[in-house]
């Protein structure tokens, strides 16, 4: 029997972490649509490798290539901005730029999950869910 996590996203993340701090290459989590979308922009923006999603049951099992081996990581630092006691909403004009761009935040918005970049040239503001750089 696996304990479930109340925080998924910050789940997701601290594997990531703890993938990178032993030098694993990749980890495998219990999937979600959030997870995936998450690891999607994640690859899309080059810090993680790629990703597959594997069928299973109760539920599927997202595995998450960090780096490829024999690479170094290209996650620096990863940490969630919003948190179940404390969300951090933003409008569009106040979407944080991370270490002059070369980070990135991933928002959640009314159109869906999207970098920051992407939410303030749509003029959207959301929910800073993701910092990583």
């Amino acid at each position: 029997m696996s304990l479930q996590s109340t925080d998924q996203i910050a789940d997701l993340l601290t594997r990531i972490r703890n993938a990178i701090s032993a030098g694993k290459t990749e980890i495998l989590v219990p999937t979600s649509k959030l997870k995936v979308a998450i690891v999607e922009i994640l690859v899309k923006n080059g810090y993680l490798a790629s990703y597959t999603v594997e069928d299973g049951k109760p539920r599927g099992i997202l595995r998450v290539v960090i780096n490829e081996p024999g690479t170094i990581a290209k996650i620096n630092e990863i940490t969630k901005v919003s948190k179940p006691g404390r969300r951090v909403y933003s409008a569009a004009a106040e979407i944080p730029t991370i270490k002059s761009g070369r980070g990135a935040v991933i928002v959640s918005t009314s159109k869906g999950l999207m970098t920051g970049r992407d939410a303030k040239k749509n003029s959207l503001g959301g929910e800073i869910l993701v910092k990583v750089w």
